[in-house]
């Protein structure tokens, strides 16, 4: 049977604490510099290269919540600034800034009707577009909002990175998989490598790693899993990879087609409980590949 879950109060006040990065990022083109030369004193200017090569700035909560991957290419400089450098901007300096980051395609901006109500919102950090309203969040922002009126933005907002619907967790289920199964985690990094990982081991801190493709084969080789050509039984790991063979997803067969699953990053994708036919559709654009473990492997 399916349910929807919910986060905890806990939880959601991590999020809320965790989501807005102390440091405020606005991603510019060239030309956009110069319209700003005379506010810049008290930021500082990174070229794009730069930035997304900058240990500072690959921390993952801060990749999480600006989208890194989402960046347009037109971004070619980056100002890195204290949270009340926008606040201080002349309103139309200001306006413009923000409009830039819509552009830019930035994370941090949220459609106005996620929130409860948008008397809290400034109307300056309202950008509209093709007759829909966005809210572009700053920190300094986002710390002066009612906590209710957050609290319902940032679980709508969440909703929108995964469906809160899974299904019962099995009775056969792993002990060490029903720990977190159809939960949300409260820091952000873990993903389906990691739980998948996880779930094969048994090893509780891998769950909130973040692991890559070759990470994980590696795992999965030392856990004595072999690529198989049959039909998925308990215990199974399925992958998912692309033309390069790079694996794009990855989830743990718990059985009866119901998998240990987490569809993302952030803390806003849940370990839940998911069938089969939902991983297909997701995930039908690339080739599916089964792993099993190897009894005779010791």
């Amino acid at each position: 049977m399916t349910f929807k879950m919910e986060p905890s109060k806990e939880q959601v006040m991590k999020w809320i604490e965790h989501f807005v990065p102390q440091k405020d990022l606005f991603f510019i083109e060239e030309e956009d510099l110069k319209k700003l030369s005379e506010y810049l004193r008290e930021v500082l200017i990174v070229p794009r290269e730069e930035f997304f090569n900058h240990s500072a700035y690959k921390e993952i909560q801060m990749v999480n919540s600006y989208l890194y991957w989402h960046i347009s290419d037109e971004a070619k400089l980056v100002i890195v600034a204290q949270p009340d450098w926008i606040t201080n901007l002349p309103e139309q300096r200001k306006r413009e800034v923000l409009n830039i980051q819509y552009k830019m395609e930035r994370g941090l901006i949220f459609p106005v009707s996620l929130f409860s109500s948008t008397s809290s919102l400034p109307e300056e950090y309202i950008v509209e577009e093709k007759m829909d309203k966005f809210f572009i969040i700053q920190q300094n922002i986002w710390t002066k909002l009612p906590y209710k009126i957050k609290e319902s933005a940032i679980k709508e907002y969440a909703q929108l990175w995964d469906s809160w619907t899974n299904f019962d967790i099995p009775e056969q289920t792993p002990a060490h998989i029903k720990k977190y199964a159809n939960k949300f985690p409260t820091e952000a990094g873990s993903n389906c490598l990691s739980a998948t990982l996880f779930a094969v081991t048994g090893q509780e801190w891998i769950i909130g790693e973040w692991v890559h493709a070759n990470t994980f084969m590696i795992g999965l080789e030392r856990a004595n899993f072999l690529p198989i050509n049959d039909e998925i039984k308990k215990g199974d790991v399925i992958t998912w990879v692309n033309d390069e063979e790079v694996i794009q997803h990855a989830s743990y067969h718990i059985d009866n087609n119901l998998f240990f699953n987490k569809n993302g990053q952030t803390f806003f994708n849940p370990w839940k409980v998911t069938h089969l036919n939902k991983l297909k559709e997701e995930w039908c654009e690339y080739e599916m590949k089964v792993y099993r473990k190897n009894a005779t492997c010791y």
